[in-house]
């Protein structure tokens, strides 16, 4: 599951970075916002599958 997420995240970020590269009109934005909470979805549920150490 974390390598697919790793991948996802990756690709968002760059689809992102390549949206900058278009236009200002409704599609980008819409992709834009689209990338941004695909980015933050993958990030949070990788934090979410963390190793967690036990610390006394």
């Amino acid at each position: 599951m974390k390598p697919l997420l790793w991948l996802v995240l990756c690709l968002a970020v760059v689809a992102n970075v390549g949206l900058n590269l278009m236009e200002d009109t409704g599609l980008h934005i819409a992709l834009s916002v689209v990338s941004g909470a695909v980015v933050l979805a993958s990030g949070v549920r990788l934090w979410m599958l963390r190793d967690r150490r036990e610390e006394a």
